[in-house]
């Protein structure tokens, strides 16, 4: 799984969001289940280019696995939304995040902000 997060981790660098989704894919067709810290990279990967439509859908895949978001996963989640000028979704998931019991961080509080900024 080491490997997975490097490269998804340098796609998302590269804005290569697409391919970072297409190995996350990749990776399952070989059976091997993500974890948090592969699916925050993913994530990651889609901030970076404001595809917070697909941040969300990841998140929600999270959950449903029965992988709890983490501030990490929530935050990567919050700034794609700041990003794509979604500030009713960034403020809905920071509140999401309270309510987990996740103290929000500061990059989660400032990408609500400035995505009520933008909106």
């Amino acid at each position: 799984l080491k490997c997975y997060t490097a490269q998804i981790s340098r796609l998302g660098k590269r804005k290569q969001w697409q391919q970072a989704l297409g190995l996350l894919t990749e990776m399952e067709e070989w059976g091997l289940m993500p974890n948090q810290i592969l699916f925050s990279a993913t994530i990651s990967a889609c901030q970076k280019c404001a595809q917070w439509q697909q941040a969300l859908q990841l998140l929600k895949e999270m959950k449903e696995r029965g992988l709890p978001p983490d501030q990490i996963s929530y935050s990567a989640t919050i700034s794609a939304c700041e990003r794509g000028c979604q500030w009713q979704q960034a403020l809905r998931l920071l509140a999401e995040m309270e309510d987990c019991g996740l103290p929000p961080s500061v990059v989660a509080y400032s990408s609500s902000i400035s995505a009520c900024g933008r909106g």
